[in-house]
């Protein structure tokens, strides 16, 4: 579908559900994962897809180089409306924000991934936790992590989650997740320890355990992380993640 008219002969379409998503990043990936939800935008090589209720949020993820993207942005926005929030690498985000003053930056975050396989294999210490374990998850991340968007139950979010039990009780430890998955894409989240085990390696035990079951199964892993946890960062890199520099963005 044709948006409007654009500077010189470069136009925006609108890509159907069967066709073939235009572009291989995976963040393009990601935010396509239900194409019969999602909708995505052409302009050139620039790629942008709008996702509702992508990891509790409508978001408006948009890829490749600024002279494409910001045009294709402003025709995507003229079309869905503004209650999307755009999604990015930091450098293509904060020059959607010079162009629009209306558009309200978020501080820095990250996107860590890998293919292949696991840099760090698991112990065998973490494992998929059974579904009656849910209400010891949720109490674990109101004590750890409250600001989680993965929780069971949570919509989008995984109903199964993956734990390192305590050996007396069988309570989980540390948790995570794998939430919003694409086809090709699993997305960890809900990563916690409990306080008081903090410090003894769990949560990368869990990590390296949700890690090579989404490469397994997706071939990609990926997660979200704020540029302040340090800690994150350093054990995310240490199971072999890269990071990318992202950004978000919403109209005020």
């Amino acid at each position: 579908m044709h948006i409007g008219p654009a500077a010189g002969t470069a136009v925006t379409d609108e890509i159907a559900p069967y066709d073939p998503l235009p572009s291989d990043d995976e963040l393009c990936r990601w935010a396509a994962r239900d194409r019969e939800t999602a909708r995505v935008f052409r302009r050139g090589a620039a790629v942008a897809v709008a996702a509702p209720g992508l990891s509790m949020h409508d978001r408006l993820v948009v890829t490749g180089p600024p002279a494409e993207a910001i045009p294709l942005a402003q025709d995507v926005v003229a079309e869905i409306g503004r209650g999307y929030r755009l999604f990015g690498d930091r450098g293509l985000v904060d020059a959607l924000v010079h162009a629009e003053p209306a558009l309200r930056p978020t501080s820095g975050f990250g996107w860590m991934h890998r293919s292949g396989s696991p840099a760090v294999p698991p112990d065998g210490s973490a494992h998929w936790l059974p579904p009656t374990a849910a209400p010891a998850v949720t109490a674990l991340l109101d004590r750890a992590f409250p600001d989680s968007y993965a929780y069971p139950g949570r919509p989008g979010a995984a109903d199964r989650w993956a734990g390192v039990p305590a050996e007396d009780s069988g309570e989980p430890l540390a948790v995570a997740a794998l939430a919003w998955c694409a086809p090709t894409v699993g997305l960890l989240a809900g990563v916690a320890t409990a306080p008081a085990a903090r410090g003894r390696g769990l949560g990368r035990r869990v990590c390296a355990f949700v890690l090579a079951e989404a490469l397994a199964a997706y071939g990609t892993a990926a997660l979200v992380v704020d540029d302040e946890n340090t800690a994150a960062l350093r054990l995310y890199r240490s199971l072999g993640l890269a990071y990318r520099p992202l950004r978000a963005a919403a109209f005020g």
